[in-house]
């Protein structure tokens, strides 16, 4: 699967453009600082995020892929500031979410509450990103540029780590060869290839 059909599934999955999609696409060079504050505990907590969102099942889930250590990167080298401190800023929020619903850290909960407040985040950034995108829409539309000065401030967390995982996942390894099917380049063209319900995409 080609990175930019990815990341077009991506932003149908999660409702928005994919946050330094087109960063990704060109190399990953930003401004901003290199060191985003990420510590060890950081990136083991956003492991167990990615496998919640991917677990293991009959393929191997978002913590093979070494989905923190993937988020740790792309935030540090394709993220705007902004975006950065928003991300960082995110999984001290997320913990306190996991606190408030179930009375312990993200990373004491239980597989089942870990799902359950991942759900309740999907639908609080859904609404978070749909507010903000009404309160910029008249701002854009009246830039004296049509919009290209226009600087939009960063996604709900959530939606951030969620795109992360999805990107991070199926252009690795174990997500490309084992979760889709991996046919080796360069291949052999079928016009007819036989399809039945179920079948995995293709890496």
């Amino acid at each position: 699967m080609e990175r930019r059909e990815l990341l077009k599934m991506i932003a149908v999955l999660t409702g928005g453009a994919v946050i330094g999609g087109e960063v990704f696409l060109s190399g990953c060079k930003t401004a901003a600082k290199k060191d985003a504050g990420f510590s060890t505990e950081n990136i083991a907590m956003l492991d167990e995020v990615g496998e919640t969102i991917i677990p293991t099942t009959n393929t191997p889930g978002a913590k093979a892929a070494k989905i923190g250590d993937f988020m740790k990167t792309m935030v540090t080298d394709c993220y705007t500031q902004a975006e950065q401190d928003a991300f960082t800023k995110g999984i001290g929020q997320l913990d306190d979410a996991s606190e408030k619903a179930n009375g312990k850290s993200f990373m004491e909960s239980t597989p089942e509450q870990r799902h359950s407040l991942l759900v309740a985040l999907e639908k609080e950034a859904k609404e978070f990103n749909g507010k903000k995108n009404d309160s910029e829409k008249s701002a854009r539309e009246s830039s004296k540029t049509g919009g290209k000065d226009f600087t939009a401030a960063p996604v709900h967390y959530y939606t951030m780590m969620k795109q992360l995982t999805l990107f991070g996942y199926f252009t690795s390894k174990p997500g490309a060869t084992q979760a889709l099917r991996n046919v080796p380049v360069p291949g052999k063209y079928i016009g007819d290839l036989p399809y039945k319900k179920g079948d995995k995409a293709f890496g």
